[in-house]
C-alpha cells in the first residue's frame, strides 16, 4: 500500500520547487535572443534609428548608447548618445557606427551590441554637368570667343576652371593651347582651318569634374585668301565663292587654246580645294565644252578652253558662264554658286 503521508510530501516538495523556479526565473536578468539592429542611411545629416533586437527575461525597459567606432567596427568610443535615434554629423565622416541596448527588468540589467554601420559618407555630391559649356563668338582670327560653363549640380561652392583646345576640323585630335585658360579666347592665325572646343573643370569640396564645350566651326582668317578646306565641310548657310580669275593669253588673239585659272572661296574666306568648276564659253559654238575640274590644294582650277573658228577674232569679249559646285549637291541648289566673267579679244 502508498504511504499517503509521503506521497504528500512529494507533492507538497514539488510544488515549493516549482514556486522556487518560477521566482528564480522572474528575478534574472534580461538575456539578449538576438542582437539589437540599425536601420537608416550611413551618411552625414541622415538619421539613425536603433531597434532592440530579442530579448528574454520579459524586460521592462530599454536603454541605448551610441558608439563611433573605426572603419573596421572593433574600436569603439562612446559619443555620450542616449536616445533611440542619432543625425550623422561631420564627426562621423570615415567611421562606422555601433549602439549599445541595455534590457531590464526587476531582475536586473544585460547589454547587447549592434553590428557595425557601412562606413560613413560626407553628406553633397561632385559636381555635375547637366547642360554643357558653350561658345559664343565668331570663330575667325584676330575675333575673341566666350565660354560659358553650362549647368552644374552638386554641393555649392561651385568653382570653374577652363582650357582652350585646337582640334582638327572635324572637331576631333584636340590638343590644349598653351596658357588659353581663361574664359575668353582671342583667335590666333594658328586656330585658322581647325576647330575650337573648351574644357571646363568644375570643382566643390567633394571634388571635381570635367565636361567640354564646342566644337566651333572652322575658324575662318582674317582675310579672304587663307588655306584651303576641303569643300565637304561647306554647308548652308555658307556658300561658295568665284573669287579669282585668270585667262592666258589675255588678251585673245588667236584661236589657240585658252587657259582659264579660276578660284574658289567660301562666304567665311576659305579657299576650298575638291569644288567642282564648270566654264561654258558664250555665244555657244565659240569654244567647245570643257568638262569639270575640282579645285586644287590653294582653290585654284584649271580650265582649258578650246576656241572653234567661229570665234571671231575681232576686238570683242569671250564671256564665259561659270559654276562652281560641292560633288553630291544639286547643280543648282546646296552651296553652288554661278558668275559670268570675260577675256578680251583682240
Amino acid at each position: 500500500m502508498f504511504d499517503s503521508r509521503k506521497l504528500l510530501a512529494l507533492g507538497a516538495a514539488a510544488t515549493v520547487a516549482a514556486v522556487v523556479a518560477s521566482a528564480q526565473a522572474a528575478t534574472a536578468p534580461p538575456a539578449n535572443t538576438s542582437l539589437p539592429t540599425i536601420s537608416g542611411t550611413a551618411q552625414q545629416g541622415h538619421t539613425l534609428t536603433a531597434y532592440h533586437g530579442g530579448w528574454s527575461g520579459s524586460p521592462t525597459s530599454y536603454s541605448y548608447k551610441w558608439d563611433r567606432c573605426d572603419t573596421s567596427g572593433d574600436i569603439c568610443k562612446s559619443i555620450d548618445i542616449f536616445r533611440r535615434q542619432y543625425t550623422l554629423t561631420s564627426a562621423d565622416v570615415g567611421h562606422t557606427m555601433r549602439v549599445v541596448v541595455t534590457a531590464t527588468n526587476a531582475g536586473g540589467s544585460t547589454g547587447a551590441m549592434s553590428r557595425a554601420t557601412a562606413v560613413v559618407v560626407a553628406s553633397g555630391s561632385t559636381p555635375a554637368n547637366v547642360v554643357k559649356p558653350s561658345i559664343s563668338g565668331d570663330p575667325r582670327e584676330g575675333s575673341a570667343l566666350s565660354a560659358s560653363p553650362g549647368t552644374w549640380t552638386g554641393t555649392q561652392p561651385i568653382s570653374y576652371t577652363y582650357q582652350w583646345n585646337r582640334c582638327d576640323q572635324a572637331g576631333g585630335n584636340c590638343a590644349a593651347i598653351a596658357g588659353a585658360t581663361s574664359s575668353t579666347y582671342a583667335v590666333s592665325s594658328g586656330d585658322v582651318s581647325h576647330t575650337l572646343t573648351v574644357s571646363v573643370t568644375a570643382k566643390n569640396s567633394k571634388g571635381t569634374t570635367v565636361a567640354s564645350g564646342g566644337p566651333t566651326a572652322l575658324v575662318a582668317p582674317a582675310k579672304a585668301g587663307g588655306a584651303a578646306v576641303s569643300v565637304s565641310t561647306i554647308n548652308l548657310p555658307d556658300r561658295l565663292v568665284v573669287d579669282g580669275v585668270k585667262f592666258t593669253p589675255n588678251p585673245i588673239r588667236t584661236r589657240g587654246a585658252v587657259t582659264a585659272r579660276f578660284h574658289v572661296s567660301d562666304t567665311r574666306g576659305f579657299a576650298i580645294q575638291g569644288a567642282l568648276v564648270y566654264a561654258l564659253g558664250l555665244p555657244y559654238g565659240w569654244v567647245r565644252n570643257a568638262p569639270e575640274v575640282a579645285t586644287d590644294g590653294s582653290g585654284w582650277a584649271t580650265v582649258t578652253m578650246q576656241p572653234t573658228a567661229s570665234m571671231p577674232l575681232r576686238t570683242g569679249a569671250l564671256v564665259v558662264f561659270v559654276r562652281a559646285r560641292k560633288p553630291g549637291d544639286n547643280l543648282l541648289a546646296g552651296v553652288s554658286t554661278r558668275r559670268l566673267v570675260q577675256a578680251s579679244i583682240r
